[in-house]
């Protein structure tokens, strides 16, 4: 059971080669990917230093997907998150990123009920706005569905997650325009 409870421990060894401690074999970056969809924590520890490397090697998994044509993150989203970077101080990114992640992992139904709970962003300019923009990413990432639907709704599906990812696109460019006032 402490197992699960404790990250994966990976060791990069001055050759850059990755050591999994668990099964003492060597692993790609396709495996690291594989032990994170199963569940996984994972941990990239440099030998030679001690320096958390986790964070540079789950960045680079992500460019290697998307550099393959396995689009997840839309380009004007990357770009919002460049521009991010700059004004890092007051940027809220990070933290709306976090918080859309940790209710999409949580599930359709319990992010709703806590969108209604409160918060203390809720005072935070364009909260509404944020609010719906989750909600209405929720619904596309999920295709709306808290079950299973017909096959035969599939392409209406489709289309409604296509229209609600354009409304998602225009109001995240209206937040973004009224951070960028603030």
């Amino acid at each position: 059971m402490s197992k699960k409870t404790q990250p994966l421990l990976i060791k990069r060894y001055a050759s850059r080669r990755l050591y999994n401690t668990e099964s003492s074999d060597y692993v790609t970056l396709d495996d690291i990917a594989g032990f994170i969809r199963g569940g996984r924590e994972v941990q990239i520890i440099d030998l030679k230093s001690g320096d958390d490397l986790t964070r540079q090697y789950l960045l680079q998994i992500i460019a290697e997907h998307e550099s393959r044509g396995e689009n997840v993150l839309p380009v004007d989203v990357l770009t919002d998150l460049v521009r991010s970077y700059a004004s890092q101080a007051t940027s809220v990114v990070p933290q709306f990123l976090a918080a859309s992640f940790e209710m999409l992992r949580d599930g359709q139904s319990k992010a709703m009920e806590n969108l209604t709970v409160v918060n203390p962003m809720a005072a935070m300019p364009g909260f509404e706005m944020m609010k719906a923009q989750q909600e209405a990413f929720m619904k596309a990432m999920t295709g709306g569905l808290s079950g299973s639907a017909p096959a035969s709704h599939a392409e209406q599906t489709a289309s409604e997650s296509a229209d609600e990812l354009n409304d998602i696109k225009s109001q995240l460019a209206e937040l973004q325009e009224k951070l960028s006032k603030l």
